[in-house]
């Protein structure tokens, strides 16, 4: 095409700008637009704004408050909410919330006896519906989204039952902005024509238990991958609704959830073998939501006879060693285990029947608990738990650790035994201890001498350190994470 009249980029043509600014990241694209109005109108080319990924409030990421946020999401919602292919949210405009660390601790003051929470509190609610509100009004339509994800941060407060009736009337009279949410998120589901990716995590008053029920035909057929996570009464996802997706490869769920009708209904013949299962255990839910009725062995094996490739994700938050072994049952083909705790330890004998019976197909090992007491698994034991799973684990290649503690020589052993193949070894600092006889036979600082010999085990330049920064304070946030890559990996 030859070139209009004119010098420099206003030269080029239309297509060939598009082109260029294709290789933008969002944020540039936008700063862009503001260049001149043939920038602008070719940077909204719909072609450029097939995938948007967005992080909403929260102050984080240099953005800033929740409702300082709105506007931009209005206008991005208003430009691209129709075409949008891959829609990827997370709302977190809860400034004045505490973190799940203060809730479990109770520094969580009651609403009623704090003005200034009380007044956050309302903003922040308040700007999480209209903001929920501007999003599905702009997707309503839209019958060529793909995958729509969508995180809340309002698990917390959930919790600790502060978004009960009586508070939310405070800022939704009648409970009418969350109806027209849920009607407005069925309509989304309704009109679509070819959903692969659908999530929706800790999304207060998004999903009920009718919702999945309004999805299309087409986009239940061509439905790859469905998350639902909340900390609702009763499931989110029930058996009937999950016959329709017959072309399911990645599920996630509340672990109480995943009950024996749905396993037994997965392992039919005439669907799609299971890829990926992500399961999140809440022990604080188990009272009102127990373990019966959940998967049995029997089960299991049904499941992984017609799924040969499933492998799962597992995280127990705050999870007692007697509940966990109810639920670590031999059949489960478990790839990813974290386990996290505030208060309740986890036993040696709980890491010593994970290493025997997933050792060959575990492949991640998460063990965090923010507490002072750090506990020695290895105290009544001849080898060390954390060593025998490094050593039966053929395929262990993520190993993280806080709040228990670690010797020195053991994580050496760990080193040794997994060498290059442990891609991640991430132990805090405070965490590891050393043995004073050890002094005796080795000479100069014994940190060093730890750095050095791990860093010889594994091929590479290692340093104790660890950033608990989300996975200790927003546990729930890094498991939507990592359930996003995990099943992304099918």
């Amino acid at each position: 095409m030859a070139l209009c009249g004119g010098v420099g980029a206003l030269a080029l043509p239309s297509e060939l700008i598009v082109h260029i600014f294709s290789f933008l990241s969002d944020r540039d694209k936008l700063r862009a637009s503001a260049v001149c109005s043939r920038w602008r109108e070719c940077l909204f080319y719909p072609a450029l704004w097939t995938e948007l990924k967005l992080r909403v409030g929260g102050g984080t990421n240099g953005g800033g408050s929740g409702s300082e946020e709105t506007p931009r999401l209005e206008f991005l919602m208003r430009k691209f909410g129709s075409f949008v292919r891959d829609l990827q949210l997370e709302f977190a405009p809860v400034d004045g919330y505490l973190s799940p660390l203060q809730a479990m601790e109770g520094r969580m003051e009651p609403v009623e006896s704090d003005p200034q929470f009380s007044d956050r509190w309302k903003d922040a609610m308040i700007t999480y519906l209209g903001q929920v509100l501007c999003v599905l009004r702009s997707l309503r339509n839209n019958r060529n989204l793909q995958r729509l994800s969508l995180y809340g941060d309002t698990c917390i407060l959930q919790d600790e039952g502060i978004l009960d009736s009586s508070y939310l009337h405070q800022v939704d009279q009648g409970s009418k902005k969350i109806k027209e949410i849920q009607l407005l998120f069925e309509e989304v589901l309704s009109n679509s024509r070819q959903m692969k990716w659908l999530s929706s995590a800790f999304m207060l008053g998004v999903v009920t238990p009718c919702s999945l029920a309004s999805l299309s035909n087409p986009s239940a057929s061509s439905l790859e991958h469905l998350s639902l996570l909340d900390n609702q009464l009763p499931s989110l996802l029930a058996p009937v609704e999950l016959e329709r997706l017959v072309h399911l490869r990645s599920l996630a769920l509340d672990f109480c959830d995943f009950s024996s009708a749905m396993c037994r209904l997965l392992a039919c013949q005439d669907r799609a073998p299971l890829h990926r299962l992500s399961l999140l255990l809440n022990g604080a839910a188990l009272e009102d939501k127990p373990l019966d009725g959940t998967a049995s062995e029997d089960d299991w094996k049904a499941l992984v006879r017609c799924s040969a490739n499933l492998r799962v994700y597992l995280m127990a938050l705050d999870v007692c060693s007697q509940d966990l072994l109810r639920v670590l049952k031999p059949s489960l083909p478990l790839e990813r285990i974290h386990l996290d705790s505030y208060s309740t330890p986890v036993t040696d004998g709980a890491v010593e029947l994970i290493s025997q019976q997933y050792h060959k197909t575990l492949s991640h090992f998460v063990l965090m608990r923010d507490d002072g007491g750090f506990p020695d698994l290895s105290v009544n034991r001849n080898e060390d738990p954390l060593v025998l799973l490094a050593w039966r684990c053929v395929h262990l290649a993520v190993l993280i650790i806080h709040g228990y503690t670690v010797w020195s020589h053991n994580l050496v052993a760990i080193s040794r035994l997994r060498g290059p193949n442990l891609k991640v070894l991430a132990v805090s600092e405070e965490s590891i201890d050393f043995d004073p006889d050890e002094s005796v036979f080795i000479e100069g600082d014994p940190v060093h001498n730890l750095v050095k010999e791990v860093s010889l085990g594994l091929c590479r330049v290692w340093h104790p350190s660890l950033d608990t920064s989300v996975v200790l304070s927003e546990p729930t946030q890094h498991f939507h994470r990592e359930m996003q890559r995990f099943s992304e990996g099918m």
